[in-house]
């Protein structure tokens, strides 16, 4: 395509930023074989996943202006079906949920956005993201050829696509809407639905291209996506993947940049030099368009979270933290690697790659047109690394890494060589005191007061409890409106019962999850649980019982539910049976005798949760009890002055759900802990990456940090309501900021220059040769100390670096002139600045400092 228009990069940007301010010049996009095409111009774009419910739209700007900050052209987001239309043919698009607002906040950063609208969205999001109500609409069968659901998911969809054309948000319509999504890897389950699911997909895509949106439809993970819509690819590595045609570009919509947390899960996380090293991977083979999933990961809110057992905490390793502050050095590196890929866009928006083997995997890629030429050199051994010749010039090549060539002569990027920053960050807990007797307290920093609390009864209270033999399934049941379903039944003891063994009975109760606690006349019996890899529950134990009537009741409990595989939506949860009582001369199955049901809370439908609404629940005392299941508590603190991000640590409280100020910051669980085996000290980024690969936090709890978005909070006093129902101790309730702490960078001799310095070969100009950069994380702040310096072979990471045996004893000195006092430093990694400690070995600069 060398006769395409060749509007540069960096003229396109202006003419969108021009546009989306704008609002009123409509865009033209469509694609060929290389790319998509804005405007008759061939685009390599870079997007990154931000999901407007798992954050709040006072956070919208800042995520979105760090996305750009970080290279970013493009915002992905799923339409979140459930939270849009809660109760079927009633919408809402307010607060969180206002999906107009979160594209014209991208509009108005001058980016563009794909948007999935599914409405499967998987996502771990519960219930994949459809809403409840549809799971009992007559003669339903989802994700299938069905005529019920297909009905519902088209006016959904039609409901979407009307609301963003309502807006003006389609690039057709001068928008920055540029794609979108229908359906969501279903291409790696349909076989299951047999010859339905491949109509169903065929009927997805003619109904999607029917709204006449003016923009291109994508179906990801669909290999044989019908034309006009354009198949992608999701994974860690996408660099193989080839479109099911020839004239469509190849996509990458879901590149993994960590992996989610569970409950009783380790910490995963994705070492930077591996993303970088699939991101560069991918465009140097010919890809044009890959999206980060996540970019900003965020928080699961409410009672969002799918799985079951997905965590509130939905981080994701992202570029963007859950609470939105820049994680480095992910996100530094690979802006550096955006902007290499980048400098190659004339190139690679020119023609087509052409290939040349470096010897055992190793690869050269060039794009060649006219006076534009740009090369990636890959060294694809998960080991060793080698040195290769490349156009008469020798390069060396890390194990698992690419090498940049914007010029096809000049490396201005390996993906194993960070140049980026460090930053170590830091969660500073608030000393907290309670309120004296006479109304005072002393404290600067928070103040926690008017402590009540409130029992939650064992068993049937309410009114509209269902009577009925046999045990019922719990979704099925609450249709999701709460996590919580009471099985109640009564048995009479006479004394010569024969699954009696005295005044014992060994009961057995078997769930299909996902947590169970068993009560025994109004007593805690005890509790079980299911995990990520099975939510199936067993439990077993003697109980006592006395003569006459007993009362055993039974407590279900969701964590989330099923959001991914065939069928997921008819997986199911509850007591289902066997429940039995048996002892040395028989048993007694109560799987069929009459069960009273009620579904949640007494304290849900008193609205306990909500401190604007008074009642004669709550106790006030600070005598509270503790330690002790199905409790509500309720407490005023003062909120954390400043602008840091705000999170709670629940580390003395069981499980249960938290609510600031009425808002949902989701389930807290911090007695779950991770297998004590399967983390690393250190994850080699070399050689391919799993989800289990590099892991964190073994035997530890999976999540005790708990996040509290700042628009929730209020000036003055606001209220924090916990429902606990295994037992724990509120007074043991910490918050705490998430600051940055030190900046640190570590730079070799043999790394690349900062990508800032580039200058082509064309220009006949110097290189510089490279440089440690450091720049504090707030405008404003200054660089106040060095806490440690050293050129030589100095060891380590960020807050525990170490001199080698090799060391120069100029290093503090000349770091600390150059950087000290100021918002921001570059120093020259060279001995010609701080002389050679050890000639003949490759120096590095590690340096740590303290920004205030």
């Amino acid at each position: 395509m060398a006769a395409t228009a060749l509007l540069l990069p960096a003229a396109a940007a202006a003419v969108l930023l021009l546009c989306l301010a704008g609002g009123s010049r409509a865009t033209n996009v469509t694609y060929d074989h290389r790319a998509l095409v804005i405007d008759g111009v061939r685009r390599v774009l870079v997007s990154g996943s931000i999901h407007y419910p798992r954050s709040t739209p006072d956070m919208w700007p800042g995520l979105i202006q760090k996305a750009k900050d970080g290279g970013l052209d493009v915002i992905e987001t799923y339409a979140f079906w459930d939270i849009h239309e809660p109760v079927r043919g009633q919408y809402d698009f307010e607060g969180r949920k206002d999906l107009a607002a979160f594209v014209k906040t991208v509009a108005d950063a001058g980016l563009y956005v794909h948007l999935r609208i599914g409405p499967y969205v998987c996502a771990e999001w519960n219930y994949g993201g459809f809403p409840l109500w549809l799971h009992f609409i007559p003669g339903v069968k989802f994700r299938t050829d069905n005529e019920p659901f297909k009905t519902e998911m088209q006016r959904f969809t039609t409901k979407v696509v009307d609301t963003m054309k309502g807006a003006g948000l389609y690039a057709s319509q001068g928008g920055p809407i540029i794609l979108s999504q229908i359906e969501n890897e279903y291409g790696n389950i349909d076989s299951a639905y047999g010859a339905a699911g491949k109509a169903y997909m065929r009927w997805a895509a003619g109904m999607a291209v029917s709204l006449d949106t003016g923009v291109p439809w994508v179906m990801c993970q669909q290999a044989d996506a019908p034309d006009p819509l354009i198949n992608t690819c999701n994974g860690f590595y996408c660099d193989g993947f080839t479109p099911n045609s020839a004239a469509k570009p190849k996509m990458w919509t879901e590149n993994w940049s960590g992996w989610f947390l569970s409950f009783g899960g380790a910490v995963p996380y994705r070492p930077a030099e591996d993303l970088a090293f699939a991101v560069a991977r991918f465009y140097q083979r010919g890809g044009t368009f890959q999206n980060y999933y996540m970019y900003h990961g965020g928080t699961n809110l409410d009672r969002s979270s799918g799985g079951p057992f997905i965590a509130t905490s939905y981080d994701y390793d992202a570029p963007i933290d859950e609470y939105g502050l820049i994680r480095q050095p992910k996100w530094g590196h690979l802006r550096d690697v955006h902007k290499a890929i980048k400098l190659c866009e004339p190139a690679l928006i020119a023609t087509d790659p052409s290939y040349i083997s470096l010897g055992q995997n190793a690869e050269a890629t060039v794009y060649k047109a006219g006076s534009v030429c740009a090369a990636f050199l890959a060294n694809i051994d998960g080991q060793s690394d080698k040195t290769v010749t490349f156009n008469g010039k020798m390069y060396k090549l890390p194990a698992w890494s690419v090498s940049i060539l914007p010029d096809c002569k000049n490396v201005v990027l390996n993906t194993a060589q960070i140049n980026s920053q460090v930053t170590s960050s830091e969660m500073r807990y608030l000393e907290s005191s309670t309120v004296a007797s006479d109304g005072s307290f002393t404290t600067p920093e928070l103040a926690v007061s008017g402590r009540s609390y409130a029992i939650e009864p064992v068993g049937i209270t309410k009114d509209n409890a269902l009577t009925k033999a046999g045990l019922m399934e719990q979704i099925n049941t609450t249709a999701d409106a709460s996590d919580f379903l009471w099985y109640s039944t009564s048995i009479t003891v006479k004394g010569d019962e024969p699954y009696l063994n005295g005044s014992q009975s060994n009961l057995l109760v078997s769930s299909l999850g996902h947590v169970l606690q068993v009560y025994v006349n109004g007593k805690i019996a005890g509790s079980a649980q299911g995990s990520a890899s099975s939510s199936l529950i067993s439990w077993q134990k003697p109980i006592t019982l006395v003569p006459g009537k007993n009362k055993i009741d039974l407590l279900s409990a969701t964590v989330g539910l099923s959001n991914y595989g065939a069928f997921f939506d008819l997986v199911g949860a509850g007591i289902t049976g066997p429940v039995k009582l048996s002892g040395p001369n028989g048993a007694l199955d109560l799987s069929s005798a009459q069960w009273t049901y009620q579904i949640g809370l007494r304290g849900e439908d008193l609205h306990l949760y909500d401190p604007s609404e008074a009642s004669p629940e709550w106790v006030s005392s600070n005598a509270y009890p503790i330690n002790q299941p199905l409790i509500w508590y309720k407490t005023k603190f003062t909120a954390p002055a400043g602008d840091d991000p705000v999170a709670i640590d629940f580390t003395g409280l069981g499980k249960g759900e938290a609510w600031v100020n009425g808002q949902s910051i989701g389930r807290y669980w911090p007695t779950n802990i991770a297998p004590q085996s399967g983390c690393v000290n250190s994850c080699n980024y070399r050689g391919s990456y799993t989800s289990s690969k590099c892991l964190k936090k073994c035997g530890q709890p999976s999540q005790t940090l708990y996040h509290v978005p700042r628009s929730f909070l209020q000036p003055g006093s606001n209220d924090i309501v916990l429902f606990e129902q295994f037992g724990g101790d509120p007074s043991k309730l910490s918050f705490v900021t998430r600051q940055t702490g030190s900046v640190c960078a570590q730079v070799s001799e043999v790394h690349p220059a900062q990508i800032d310095s580039w200058i082509s070969s064309q220009q006949k100009m110097q290189r510089s040769g490279p440089a440690l950069r450091l720049e504090c994380p707030k405008e404003g702040q200054v660089i106040s100390s060095i806490k440690f310096a050293s050129f030589g072979t100095p060891s380590g990471t960020c807050g525990s670096y170490s001199h080698g045996e090799c060391s120069s004893t100029q290093a503090l000195s000349v770091v600390q002139e150059a950087c000290i006092g100021v918002g921001s430093c570059s120093v020259p990694v060279s001995s010609n600045y701080f002389g050679d400690p050890c000639t003949g070995v490759t120096k590095s600069l590690a340096v740590e400092a303290a920004c205030s």
